[in-house]
C-alpha cells in the first residue's frame, strides 16, 4: 500500500538514504530488464541483432526522455504542495499533470512512428542493422504512454514520499520482461521484435501497479474539477517540466550525433561500444536514485521554508554520492570485462575485437563516475526548489561538450576521443549545475530574509 513520507523533520542523511534506497533497487531492476533484453539477444542472435538493438538506446530515450522529464517536472509541484500542506493544490497539480501527460502521448507517438525510418538513415546505421533496429524500436515507441504513465504516477507516489510502491512495480516488471525475453527469443526465436514485445508488456505491467497504488491513496484522489483544463496550473507544471524535457531532448541529441560517429567506425565497435553504454545504466543508478531522493526531499523543505536543512541535505548527499562512485569505479575496473562478455556469443574473433572496444569505454566511464553523480545530486536539488533552467541548461552544456569532442577528437585520437566525450560531459555540465546551485540558495535565502 502508498505511504507518505515527511521529510521536512529528521536527520536529512536517514531521510535521502532511505528514500532513495528502494529507487536505487527499481533504477537496478529496470536496468535489470534493459540487459537482459541485450543478453539474450546478444547470446541468442549473435553479434548483429545485438548491434541493431544496443545501438537504439538514442534514439529511444530521445522519445522517452521527454515523457520522463515532463512528468519529473509535474512531481516538483505536487512536492512542494505536500511539504507547504495544500493538498487541495496538490490534487490540483496531479488532475492537470494528468491531461497534459495524455496530451504528451499522443503527440510523441505520432513522431516516433513518422521519424523512426529517416533518422536512422540520418544516423548511417550500417544495412545489416538497419532493419533490426526500426522493428524494435516501432514496437517499444508503440509503449510510450506506458512509460509516461509510469513515470507520471511514480513521480506522484514519490513526490509524498513513497518510494516503496515504484520498486514494487519494477520488481515484477523486471521478473515478466525476463520471463518473457527467454521465452519469445530464446523459445520462440522472434529475435528482437520478441524482446520488443517483453519490454513493452512489463512496461506495462509497472503502470497498473502504480495506478493501483494512486487509487488507493485518498492524497491524490483527483476529482472531475481537477481535471478540468486550467491555464494557470498547466502553465506552472509546463515551466517545471518543459526545461527537464527539454534538457533531456538535448542530451539524446547530442548522443544521437555521438552514435553516428560510433556508427562510422564499424558494426563490431559499435556493438562494443553499445555494450558497454548498456552497462552505463547500471553504473549510473545509484546516482539517479540519490538525485531523486534529494529532488523531493529539496522540494518539500522549500515548501516548509527549511532552506538550512536544504543545504545540509544536499552537502550530505554529495559526499554519499562520491562515496558511492569511487566503489562502483574500483568494482568496474575489476569485473568489468566479464560482464561485458556475458553479453555476446558469437565467432571467437568477432567476440574479442567487440570486448577490446567495450571495456575501453566502460573503463573511462567508470573514471568520470565522481563527476556524474555530483551532477545527479545538484541537478536534482535545483530541480526540486523550483529551477529548472539551470538543469536545462546542463543539457546544452553536455551537448556542447559531447558533440564538440565526438567530431573533433575522434580526428586526432581516434576511437579514443569517442570515450574522452562522454565523459567530458558530465564534467562540463556538473561544473554549471555546482555553480548554478550555489547562486540559486543565495537567491532563495536573501527572498526569506526579514526586509
Amino acid at each position: 500500500m502508498a505511504r507518505t513520507k515527511d521529510m521536512t523533520v529528521g536527520s536529512p542523511t536517514r531521510l535521502i538514504l532511505a528514500f532513495s534506497l528502494p529507487i536505487a533497487a527499481g533504477n537496478l531492476l529496470q536496468q535489470l530488464y534493459n540487459i537482459v533484453d541485450t543478453l539474450v539477444i546478444g547470446r541468442g542472435e549473435g553479434v548483429v541483432a545485438l548491434a541493431a538493438v544496443s545501438g537504439s538506446g538514442w534514439l529511444d530515450w530521445a522519445f522517452l526522455s521527454v515523457a520522463m522529464g515532463l512528468a519529473q517536472g509535474f512531481a516538483i509541484e505536487i512536492a512542494q504542495s505536500f511539504g507547504a500542506g495544500k493538498y487541495d493544490a496538490l490534487r490540483r497539480a496531479a488532475g492537470q499533470g494528468i491531461l497534459l501527460s495524455c496530451l504528451t502521448v499522443a503527440v510523441l507517438e505520432l513522431l516516433s512512428q513518422a521519424l523512426v525510418t529517416p533518422v536512422l538513415h540520418l544516423l548511417h546505421f550500417p544495412e545489416n542493422t538497419l532493419g533490426l533496429t526500426r522493428l524494435y524500436l516501432r514496437i517499444v515507441f508503440g509503449g510510450l504512454g506506458l512509460v509516461m504513465g509510469f513515470n507520471l504516477l511514480a513521480g506522484f507516489l514519490q513526490a509524498v514520499g513513497d518510494s516503496r510502491t515504484p520498486l514494487l512495480a519494477m520488481t515484477v516488471a523486471t521478473l515478466v520482461n525476463v520471463v518473457l525475453d527467454v521465452l519469445l527469443v530464446m523459445g520462440l526465436h522472434w529475435g528482437v521484435a520478441g524482446a520488443a514485445i517483453a519490454t513493452v508488456t512489463s512496461q506495462a505491467v509497472s503502470f497498473l501497479i502504480t495506478l493501483l497504488a494512486v487509487i488507493r491513496l485518498p492524497l491524490l484522489h483527483v476529482s472531475r474539477d481537477d481535471l478540468w483544463p486550467d491555464r494557470r496550473v498547466m502553465a506552472r507544471l509546463m515551466r517545471l517540466g518543459t526545461p527537464i524535457a527539454f534538457g533531456n531532448l538535448i542530451i539524446a541529441l547530442g548522443g544521437l550525433v555521438l552514435q553516428r560517429v560510433v556508427n562510422g567506425f564499424g558494426f563490431l565497435f559499435m556493438a562494443g561500444y553499445n555494450a558497454a553504454s548498456r552497462l552505463q545504466g547500471m553504473i549510473e543508478l545509484f546516482g539517479a536514485a540519490i538525485g531523486a531522493g534529494v529532488s523531493t526531499f529539496s522540494g518539500q523543505n522549500l515548501g516548509a521554508r527549511r532552506l538550512d536543512r536544504v543545504r545540509e541535505g544536499v552537502r550530505k548527499a554529495s559526499v554519499i554520492s562520491v562515496v558511492v562512485a569511487l566503489v562502483i569505479m574500483a568494482c568496474m575496473l575489476l569485473i568489468g570485462k566479464p560482464l561485458l562478455a556475458l553479453f555476446i556469443e558469437d565467432d571467437p574473433a568477432l567476440v574479442d575485437q567487440v570486448l577490446v572496444y567495450g571495456y575501453r569505454f566502460l573503463i573511462f566511464m567508470a573514471l568520470g563516475l565522481p563527476a556524474l553523480y555530483l551532477l545527479f545530486s545538484h541537478r536534482s536539488a535545483l530541480q526540486g526548489l523550483g529551477d529548472t533552467f539551470i538543469p536545462m541548461l546542463s543539457g546544452v552544456m553536455e551537448l556542447a561538450m559531447r558533440v564538440s569532442c565526438a567530431i573533433i577528437l575522434p580526428r586526432f585520437l581516434g576511437e579514443w576521443g569517442i570515450y574522452f566525450s562522454e565523459i567530458a560531459a558530465w564534467i562540463g555540465a556538473a561544473i554549471l549545475l555546482i555553480v548554478g546551485y550555489q547562486f540559486r540558495m543565495r537567491e532563495l535565502e536573501a527572498d526569506s530574509r526579514p526586509a
